[in-house]
């Protein structure tokens, strides 16, 4: 079942926000660091380990894998509660490292966009339009790049 999937996602972020308000405390911030992360780490560690021992049903790969496509909106929800204006009050340096890393990520996606292949992805976006209507009984096998 689905909700498998989100309850294991659930359980996952919950011990992540956990260890990373553990990991501010031990480091002195008063903020979580990396609680997000270490959730989907936590996640894909799951994941992995009911799929050797096959306890990982097409309904709950399903739900995980629903869930980590939405990997990248989460972190921006989580980003967007952090203190912008306390951070801007540290000094250039922030404004600095901001536009660095924005360049950097520009110029990362520009270089691996030039030399990366093609994708061939037809067939995977006609099969997962099939599993949001529900017509799809069951997960496409994955394949060999």
């Amino acid at each position: 079942m689905i909700v498998f999937g989100v309850a294991l996602l659930a359980a996952c972020t919950l011990i992540g926000v956990y260890l990373g308000d553990l990991l501010g405390i031990a480091l002195g911030v008063k903020a979580n660091v990396g609680g997000v992360g270490i959730a989907m780490i936590l996640l894909i560690a799951a994941r992995i380990w009911l799929d050797r021992r096959g306890k990982l049903s097409n309904g709950v790969k399903f739900g995980v894998e629903f869930w980590a496509g939405m990997y990248i909106p989460i972190v921006v929800a989580m980003a967007a509660q952090q203190n912008v204006v306390a951070a801007l009050t540290g000094g250039p340096i922030v404004i600095i490292a901001a536009v660095g890393s924005l360049v950097l990520c520009f110029g990362a996606v520009a270089l691996l966009s030039r030399f990366g292949g093609r994708s061939h992805a037809g067939a995977q976006a006609a099969h997962a339009g099939a599993v949001i209507e529900g017509e799809a009984d069951e997960i496409a096998p994955r394949r060999e790049v």
